[in-house]
């Protein structure tokens, strides 16, 4: 019987007649039919609840740094409080992290605003907006151990994230101070809290080593071991503005000022 309906359904296919399929019996394409609505229904509240920013929230809280939880996404969360706290400070500004070409392209459209960025890793992977600004001077490729490419007090404002939790004490010896060195005014630090986030070994392999994550009691001796004091002025006023904003940081967040 079973194949009598089988030679019967190629006759019909043969014959030109479309979905000759459906006049099989319904015990057996009715489990397969539930199966596919399912299946359809289940990608569709997918994509809605996607489009719609039921997880906006924690997409954004993701970097393009191997997928791990990202301080310079930080940074962009929290550039509207930064400008309240610094002011004029903020005409011109140097980030250095990874993926900075995002926040560089997010400071170039704030008015009376010029913004650089140094990469500290490949950018191979980088899209088209990225290279274009790599290929304008707006964002450069350089290795932050060695002094970086810019002159004494370059820039008013100097944001650094994601970068300094990858390097030693040796290189943070010579990292921290050539970044005083190009900052004007003040230096922004943004570093993950400590036990809070992990890395993963794409990480390792691309960076080299796992971040050390450290407390603020540490970083706040090492700042005092390199001279630089805290920039109480400009803490305040970011605390202020994140309290009226009900921004919570994410990151462990430094205020410093230049040498002078």
């Amino acid at each position: 019987m079973a194949r009598r309906q089988v030679g019967s359904s190629r006759r019909l296919v043969d014959s030109g007649i479309p979905f000759a399929g459906s006049l099989h019996s319904k015990s057996r394409s009715s489990p397969l039919l539930s199966v596919v609505l399912v299946l359809l229904g289940a990608v569709l509240l997918i994509c809605f609840a996607y489009g719609s920013g039921l997880f906006g929230r924690k997409v954004e809280a993701f970097s393009k740094v191997e997928g791990d939880f990202s301080c310079t996404l930080e940074v962009q969360r929290a550039l509207p409080v930064l400008k309240k706290a610094y002011g004029d400070s903020m005409h011109k500004v140097l980030h250095v992290g990874p993926d900075t070409c995002s926040v560089v392209s997010q400071l170039l459209k704030e008015e009376e605003t010029e913004a650089w960025g140094v990469e500290p890793y490949d950018i191979e992977d980088a899209d088209r907006s990225c290279k274009r600004l790599v290929r304008k001077g707006f964002v450069r490729v350089a290795d932050i151990k060695f002094p970086l490419p810019y002159r004494p007090k370059s820039f008013s404002l100097v944001i650094v994230s994601d970068s300094l939790d990858y390097l030693s004490p040796k290189y943070l010896n010579r990292t921290l101070p050539d970044l005083a060195r190009v900052s004007a005014d003040s230096i922004v630090i943004f570093t993950g809290f400590p036990s809070k986030q992990k890395a993963k070994v794409g990480e390792v392999s691309k960076f080299g080593r796992p971040p050390k994550m450290r407390s603020s009691s540490w970083w706040i001796r090492f700042f005092m071991q390199m001279s630089l004091e805290e920039n109480e002025s400009a803490s305040k006023k970011f605390e202020q503005a994140a309290s009226k904003r009900s921004y919570e940081p994410g990151c462990q967040v430094f205020h410093l000022k230049s040498y002078h």
